[in-house]
């Protein structure tokens, strides 16, 4: 790989290792080793790859994973029933709902049903406020993958010029939060951008790291980057390609082979964000595990 690319399958190798050793000693312990359950609903390509990668993630590191697959016609009631099911099962250390969900099901209604101690995706409102106010809890998967990509990057924050595009409470927002608050991995000064943001090349080119989380495929350009800025490319788009055996390729929300010529360091798609969030969705599993303990 080029030397100004961030590894996110390698950088995401090292913490399973890390996690994986952590299960041993559970094991080891004769502690029941930490359980991720993941419900989804539908027939979601995406999210069905999704869940299969999050399955083996679990497999590599030694914590048990068991999937519930509901049919597209599942009711909203049946749905929150299973939730229900899983806050009291004593064996399920946590558990996520995998989005998006068929449009007949409120997703918010569904979040908040979520036993807030076992919501590994931290997406509950109480989680979310926790983040806010720099309390410990689960912090959402992909804005913890990020801090960690940052962090074993060794790309410095304090007091750098972070531009978020896109506001969604999945990404943008929380991570704007995270960057921001006076703790050991932020103090950055954070500038959120979205679809009503006016001259918004003007603020990208300002970024010291800009992370580009909008949901349009390839819409940074070059033109849009500071030379040597970090470039952190949370985006995912299946593009339809007949040269490919697939039949599609991925690209992100950044124009890559542009924006890499500018970059000091930018994460590719695939390999960049992905593996870590599903890395700190383990991360998330194996603390969820250490409330049954109390180690």
């Amino acid at each position: 790989m080029s030397n100004n690319i961030i590894d996110g399958k390698a950088i995401a190798a090292e913490i399973k290792k890390e996690i994986a050793a952590k299960v041993a000693l559970m094991i080891d312990a004769e502690i029941e080793a930490p359980h991720l359950a993941a419900i989804i609903v539908g027939e979601d390509a995406a999210s069905q790859t999704y869940v299969v990668s999050k399955e083996k993630a679990c497999h590599d590191v030694g914590i048990t994973s068991t999937i519930y697959r509901m049919p597209e016609k599942t009711t909203e009631k049946e749905l929150l029933e299973m939730i229900e099911f899983l806050n009291q099962d004593p064996d399920i250390d946590g558990f996520i709902v995998q989005l998006p969900l068929p449009k007949h099901i409120n997703a918010d209604k569904i979040i908040e049903k979520i036993n807030p101690d076992k919501d590994v995706d931290g997406f509950h409102p109480r989680n979310i406020g926790m983040m806010q106010l720099g309390l410990p809890t689960y912090l959402p998967a992909t804005p913890f993958g990020i801090i960690e990509l940052l962090k074993r990057s060794n790309v410095e924050v304090a007091g750098k010029h972070c531009v978020v595009l896109g506001r969604s409470n999945i990404v943008g927002t929380p991570i704007s939060i995270l960057l921001s608050r006076k703790s050991e991995y932020g103090n950055a000064t954070v500038t959120l951008c979205h679809s009503l943001t006016q001259n918004l090349e003007e603020i990208t080119k300002q970024a010291d790291i800009l992370i580009a989380a909008i949901g349009q495929p390839e819409f940074v350009k070059a033109s849009m980057v500071k030379k040597g800025a970090v470039v952190i490319d949370v985006g995912i788009h299946r593009i339809d390609d007949s040269a490919s055996e697939k039949g599609y390729h991925l690209v992100g929300d950044v124009d890559f082979e542009e924006v890499a010529s500018v970059a000091g360091k930018i994460t590719p798609v695939p390999g960049g964000v992905g593996p870590m969030t599903i890395v700190s969705l383990l991360q998330n599993t194996l603390l969820a595990s250490k409330k049954r303990t109390r180690q």
